[in-house]
Order: C-alpha cells, then structure tokens, then sequence
C-alpha cells in the first residue's frame, strides 16, 4: 500500500554566512526531499534575533510540501539537509546558525516526544514563524493553537521586514 500524502510547514532561517542567500539555498534544498513534492515557498523576512542580542538578523522563511515520509522520517532529513549545508553542532540555543529547519505543522498531527513535538512549540507565538506562513497558508490551521491568520493578527508583526 503507497504512503499517504501529507501537507508539512517547515520554517526556514539564518542568521551568518549571507543568510538570504543560506535560506534560498534551504529552500531549493527542500525541493529535492525524496518522497516530498509541490514545494511553496513565502517571502523572505528579516527578524531581530530571539537569543542572545549580540548577533546578526535572522532571514526567516517557510516552505510548505506534500510529503509520504513520516514525521521522524521528515525531521531526520531535515536534520541531515543542515548539515549538508553547513550546520555545525554543537548549536548555541538561539545562537548564530547559518541554516536553521523547524517542523512547524505536520497534517493535523499532535505529537509531544523528547526529540519531536510537532505543531513546534513556538510557532504560535513568533511572529517569525507565523509572517511567512501567512503568506503561503493562511487558513493552516495549527493543531491545538488556531488558524494561521488569527495567530499572526495576533502576535503582531513588530520587529519583521520583508525583504524585496
């Protein structure tokens, strides 16, 4: 029996190393996931940092595909996509990285492991994260949380600029 197609959100950013053009490159990376198709992408958004304010901007971006891999498949080829592009562990939380892919949303699945939690815990509350969904998805709903739309109007998008 063929595997399910599953609509995924993955949220996309960097902060070094020419971060537009890390998180262009991420997102072409995420085209080629096997096992995944119809890659939409947002804009691309600069972002104050969340950690440690003594480092660059971040760009920010989202990227949403239909995917048959599971969502440990998915986050294990996310995991590897970083490192083929030059993620280097260990990672400083909220520190600089020069590519950074979070499982946002995975269909309507909730699942809370010590390795996984999908929606990502954050998603509702960073308008970095939401801005770019905004923009690909607005009525994705984020199991648990509300629709995309409700939860971008209202964190507020202080502190975000689209780059042109």
């Amino acid at each position: 029996m063929e595997a399910l197609w599953v609509p995924a959100y993955i949220a996309v950013g960097s902060n070094i190393d020419d971060p537009a053009a890390q998180v262009r490159a991420g997102l072409n990376a995420l085209a080629g996931l096997s096992r995944s198709g119809w890659l939409i992408q947002s804009r691309l958004y600069r972002s104050a940092p969340l950690g440690p304010q003594d480092q660059p901007e971040f760009v920010n971006a989202a990227a949403g595909l239909l995917t048959q891999l599971s969502p440990r498949e998915l986050l294990h080829a996310l995991k590897q996509l970083e490192s083929s592009l030059g993620r280097e562990l260990p990672v400083e939380r909220w520190g600089p990285r020069r590519i950074d892919f979070d499982l946002i949303v995975y269909g309507a699945e909730r699942i809370d492991e010590p390795d996984l939690t999908v929606p990502h815990p954050g998603a509702p509350v960073r308008n970095f994260v939401l801005y770019p969904l905004l923009d690909i998805a607005p009525d994705l709903l984020v199991p648990g949380h509300g629709r995309v739309r409700t939860l971008a109007a209202r964190v507020g998008s202080s502190g975000l600029a689209p780059i042109a």
